[in-house]
């Protein structure tokens, strides 16, 4: 869509998606970043800093906390988050891993919570943000189990690549979903970062996904067959805890 053709909503959903985890922009760097006129970016801001969704420090800006409030009220969110809290802190406990907690939002998933491991690991996932469901364990453990439709929306796309590990293969991702709609447990090896591998399973509710809960290990200590019973019994038990009344 071009710029001149967006709504003010689309344009104001431009620039707070423009602004990368916990780091402030200059106004030069929004309108680089959009690819809208500086003088609409700069009137665009300074109204959403009147309304506390960005904040600016001297000649920056950063998102506000207006917008971490708004975000803590999403149904989806708070309800599965406070669910699956005490499940996330269990397996971390166990693993003493990092572990996520992603929910699908049309071909990508969104991180909703992630408890950091103890093993010092670079991974490009944080709570808010988004990958491709294709090259994900959490992505492709949902996505295995969504409809038949959207599975197939996915494969027809070309699938991005991050890593040299990433499958853009789209018969080599189907049999790959087939095996994970097989055991329940999906695998990523160095598919979304290089020195990080990830086993995660799908939390069932009435046979839907409804998120994914993962577990990722550094790629030279990642033992999916010690993981796997672990992982699989929580995904299990968050599903029934969230399929209760109330």
């Amino acid at each position: 869509m071009k710029r001149d053709d967006m709504s003010l909503l689309e344009r104001y959903t431009l620039i707070l998606s423009a602004f990368p985890p916990g780091a402030a922009l200059r106004l030069s760097d929004v309108a680089t970043r959009t690819g809208l006129p500086r003088s609409t970016a700069h009137r665009m801001l300074v109204d959403m800093v009147s309304v506390g969704w960005v904040q600016r420090s001297g000649t920056e800006f950063e998102l506000g906390m207006r917008l971490f409030e708004l975000g803590e009220r999403v149904p989806v969110k708070h309800r599965l988050r406070t669910a699956a809290m005490p499940f996330m802190q269990d397996l971390h406990t166990v693993t003493g891993n990092t572990v996520h907690l992603g929910v699908r939002d049309d071909h990508d998933i969104v991180y909703v919570e992630k408890l950091q491991g103890h093993a010092p690991m670079s991974l490009p996932s944080h709570i808010g943000g988004r990958l491709p469901l294709s090259c994900t364990g959490v992505g492709k453990a949902v996505l295995a189990f969504e409809q038949v439709e959207l599975r197939d929306a996915v494969l027809a796309r070309p699938l991005r690549r991050y890593t040299p590990q990433t499958i853009v293969d789209p018969v080599l991702l189907e049999r790959e979903l087939v095996e994970i709609r097989r055991t329940g447990i999906s695998v990523e090896h160095e598919e979304a970062a290089l020195g990080g591998c990830c086993l995660a399973s799908p939390i069932l509710v009435g046979g839907v996904p409804v998120a994914a809960i993962s577990v990722s290990v550094p790629a030279d200590q990642f033992r999916p067959e010690l993981l796997a019973p672990a992982v699989r019994a929580t995904a299990l038990a968050l599903g029934r805890a969230l399929s209760r009344p109330g």
